[in-house]
């Protein structure tokens, strides 16, 4: 779960030189080096298999197809289709996690139109058919190697846009849908153990701060300032005295503020 709420995507990309570099939190990392040109590293790409089993922590997750109309037309602005596609990753891997598989075709169609509107569609056109044979035969496990496979696409073609900022809001739009999935779930099911897999203060921080480093015809957007002010609300809201455990009054607050920014995000 701590790597949901870093991602599902969890992506991320600093923009600046060694030293105004933000500092990602440690145990969010695998490794030590970031590709920090094309904006790869445990924000933007993490690890299919740790997400699968983080998500799995707090089952039974929150899942609604219904939001799925939001995508049948594509934006005109890129830092737009970013957030969505960003949003639709994580889809994917709820919908398998919560035994949705039958969303997945619809689901991967999105990821493909979104992701060559951004001009990242190459190779991730490709894993259609295979997705949409393991979803209509229901078979998981091959279904979840079908969408890591996707994903390491996807990773490859991020590399080859070297667009820190889309990287940036890919990332930011996976770990919201991801967050709101988890919250919602938790909130339904409180145990003060469960809860405490979503309060990730470091992680909102980093989205906060990363998204306010973005070029300025970007930062600037309103969209962009409300999401930067919920985030920085939301860090403090995942704020707990050392060995707290969060109550259900602050998990229904995280629950909120992360509805409304995975509705931004949509937009």
């Amino acid at each position: 779960m701590k790597m949901i709420v870093s991602t599902i995507f969890g992506c991320c990309a600093l923009l600046a030189t060694a030293e105004d570099k933000l500092e990602i939190p440690d145990n969010l990392l695998d490794d030590d080096h970031f590709r920090d040109d094309s904006a790869l590293n445990e924000f933007t790409i993490p690890s299919i298999a740790k997400v699968f089993n983080e998500l799995e922590k707090v089952s039974p997750l929150s899942y609604k197809s219904g939001h799925h109309k939001n995508y049948e037309r594509t934006p005109i602005d890129r830092s737009r289709i970013a957030l969505r596609l960003g949003t639709l990753i994580a889809d994917g891997f709820i919908a398998v996690q919560t035994g949705n598989s039958e969303d997945v075709p619809k689901i991967a169609a999105h990821i493909s139109r979104y992701s060559k509107a951004l001009g990242a569609g190459d190779r991730i056109k490709v894993h259609a058919a295979e997705l949409l044979e393991h979803a209509k035969a229901k078979n998981l496990p091959k279904l979840k190697r079908a969408l890591a496979s996707t994903q390491r696409d996807v990773e490859r073609e991020l590399a080859g846009l070297r667009d820190p900022d889309l990287s940036h809001l890919i990332s930011l739009g996976g770990w919201l849908q991801a967050l709101d999935s988890a919250a919602s779930a938790v909130d339904k099911k409180y145990t003060p153990e469960r809860a405490l897999t979503l309060f990730r203060e470091d992680v909102a921080d980093y989205y906060a701060e990363s998204i306010g480093s973005l070029h300025p015809d970007i930062s600037r957007r309103p969209q962009i300032v409300k999401m930067r002010l919920l985030l920085q609300g939301l860090r403090n809201a995942m704020v707990l005295e050392e060995n707290a455990k969060p109550t259900a009054e602050q998990v229904k607050e995280v629950t909120t503020v992360s509805a409304e920014l995975v509705k931004i995000a949509r937009r």
